[in-house]
């Protein structure tokens, strides 16, 4: 009979704290997340013959038990350090985001009584009214992080501060408002006192309690930096020596009656763990320097509100509060980022200093007194980096015509080479199954062969080429070292293939898009020459002169002005059109001609040659003129009458 989901999982919980109750017994406290993840790489062994199809029968829980109890007590076993740290390290780091968006969460639920006792006071006494605002001051100091509320003279110096943002005589205001209202105001408040209380240090008036972080921080993440580089370093040439020290004596081992001398199978399990830790490491160093450049960028902008707020008080006795009291909010968030950097900068140094004691067992059963023979017999220890630079000559280069049916990826014709998901975490996939967990670092240089939407990168050609004649035989190989050796799903990231074994902090990441690669090639494309007619500017001219026109007429319109106006009855009248016929040229005749004549003068002078020398001259005007009538007479009869 198949058990319920709820009786099953009732089932792992007692295992599991059974598990946790033997091994308290003698003497090891081991957390419940780590006799989880115990149990199922126990399950998963297939040495072990335990089936996930069928149900735990009563001798299969105790044989469960007991194997999960040997391997948990099992203090000399470089693998049970390796999955103490993934442990470890997935119960203490998140990322960058998610921690700080943690942190503020909680430091909100701590203050959330502090706030709701204010939100919710009915004081009405005077007495009453002096609590209250005293818990005002108490919440500001507390929800900024400057100074204590226990220190009298830090309180001091908050109270005056806030006095002058929010007297005491507006608290009948205050409590009017919404709860909502309340809290927002609250935080306006923190901020503008934060902001008058940096302001004040800064100019050397005041600053009680505050300490200085950028100092903090100048000092603190450098050190860090060099923790860290040095350990990275450490853990690299230790892991070196175990690669080297395991290609020797895997040789060596081949050789029938041979003693190699050392336990390689010690051997790798310190190598992976050497590797999961210089993972950690790295991971801890890029939120390191991280920090580094967004404390920098806080510099400047401290540095330049702290001068802008100097040159807008600049010993004033009255300054608006909409000039400054922006410049204050904005000065108390930068040092809340202060702040932040800070709390994550010691979480990241506490980390630090716990992933030590997850590598003590290899570091005590390999002292460099007992490998220092074997390494002389192994001969040169190369690093990672002088295993990239041999393997960089073009002479490793995979030549893609000698595979037919694989597609093999290169850096000058893959545009995101860089950024393809390769498996494995970047390892040698052929190391790791003829060399048995042999960790070391795959070469780009020598191609990246893609297959079955994998991305796989080897060490060297002559690994390239066995594993593309038999990819499937080595992928299958990995996977059963991985059953063995449950400490390498999280460090080669096979999360896909072992969900049940996926850390917390990996899952969370099972959503990320996968790169594909994007292959480079030439292309030509031709645009019209305004192809978008929004950058036409209608109005350019080119000629000067209509250049001038124009400005001569809007000049002479300066000087004009519109009128206009509207009567009752043409409010909302329309424009009304009529057609007529054209006009055309006409012309009239009369019946007759007519005319009319007048009389012709005509007058005769008599006597103007005179009448000789002795008599005088005697001058006769006579008017021959015909009248109309005997005119127009004549001309009837032909005749004068």
């Amino acid at each position: 009979k198949k058990m319920s989901r709820a009786q099953a999982e009732s089932v792992i919980k007692n295992i599991i704290r059974e598990i946790a109750q033997q091994c308290a017994s003698r003497g090891q406290a081991v957390s419940e997340t780590l006799v989880a993840f115990m149990v199922k790489a126990v399950v998963l062994d297939p040495t072990n013959d335990f089936s996930t199809d069928k149900t735990l029968t009563r001798d299969d829980v105790q044989k469960l038990i007991k194997l999960c109890v040997d391997k948990l007590m099992d203090t000399k076993s470089p693998s049970l350090d390796t999955i103490k740290m993934q442990v470890f390290f997935d119960m203490n780091y998140t990322a960058r985001r998610e921690f700080l968006e943690e942190h503020h969460r909680i430091m909100k639920s701590r203050l959330m009584p502090v706030m709701r006792e204010i939100t919710d006071s009915r004081a009405r006494t005077r007495d009453e009214l002096d609590s209250l605002y005293r818990k005002i001051v108490s919440a500001v100091l507390l929800q900024s992080g400057l100074g204590s509320p226990t220190d009298i003279n830090v309180v001091r110096e908050a109270t005056a501060a806030l006095q002058s943002v929010f007297p005491q005589s507006e608290l009948g205001a205050f409590m009017q408002m919404p709860r909502k209202d309340k809290e927002r105001h609250l935080q306006e408040l923190t901020a503008i006192v934060s902001g008058i209380r940096l302001f004040n240090k800064d100019c050397g008036k005041g600053g009680e309690g505050i300490d200085d972080l950028p100092s903090f921080l100048n000092e603190g993440i450098p050190a860090t930096t060099h923790s860290l580089d040095e350990e990275i370093g450490r853990v690299q040439e230790t892991a070196a020596q175990y690669a080297a020290l395991i290609e020797s004596l895997a040789v060596k081992a081949q050789k029938p009656g041979a003693d190699v001398g050392l336990s390689l199978e010690l051997l790798r399990e310190s190598l992976i763990n050497c590797r999961q830790a210089e993972v950690f490491l790295k991971v801890l160093l890029s939120d390191v320097i991280r920090s580094a450049d967004q404390v920098e960028q806080l510099m400047q902008q401290l540095q330049a509100r702290l001068e802008q707020l100097q040159n807008t008080v600049q010993s004033k006795t009255a300054v608006p509060t909409a000039q400054v009291y922006p410049q204050f909010v904005h000065l108390s968030e930068i040092w809340s980022g202060f702040q932040d950097e800070m709390v994550l900068l010691s979480v990241l140094t506490n980390i630090l200093n716990n992933l030590d004691a997850f590598s003590r067992v290899h570091r005590d059963l390999f002292k460099p007194d007992i490998v220092a023979p074997f390494l002389e017999e192994a001969g040169e220890v190369r690093s990672d980096q002088q295993r990239l630079e041999a393997s960089s000559d073009p002479a490793e280069r995979v030549n893609p015509a000698d595979f037919r049916d694989r597609e093999w990826l290169f850096p000058e014709t893959t545009k995101n080479y860089s950024r393809l998901p390769v498996m494995y975490r970047g390892y040698c996939a052929w190391a790791l199954v003829v060399f048995d967990r042999l960790l070391i670092p795959g070469n780009p240089s020598v191609g990246i062969l893609h297959y079955r939407n994998n991305y796989f990168i080897f060490s060297s050609r002559k690994a390239a080429y066995e594993f593309a004649n038999q990819p499937d035989e080595f992928i299958t190989s990995v996977a059963n070292t991985a059953r063995r050796s449950p400490e390498l799903i999280q460090i080669l990231e096979l999360h896909s293939q072992f969900a049940a074994l996926t850390p917390h902090s990996q899952s969370r990441d099972a959503g990320k898009m996968i790169e594909k690669p994007v292959t480079k090639c030439d292309a030509q494309t031709e645009t019209d020459t305004h192809f978008m007619d929004t950058n036409i500017v209608k109005s350019y001219e080119w000629n000067e002169w209509e250049l001038r026109r124009k400005a001569i007429k809007l000049a002479n319109l300066r000087t004009k002005v519109t009128h206009s106006q509207q009567t009752n009855l043409s409010n909302l009248r329309r424009d009304n059109v009529a057609q007529v016929y054209p006009p055309k040229d006409q012309e009239t005749q009369t019946k007759r001609d007519g005319h009319t004549s007048v009389p012709k003068p005509s007058v005769f002078y008599a006597g103007l040659r005179g009448m000789g020398m002795s008599e005088p001259t005697d001058v006769d005007k006579l008017d021959l003129t015909v009248p109309v009538e005997q005119q127009v007479l004549g001309s009837n009869n032909g005749r004068p009458s």
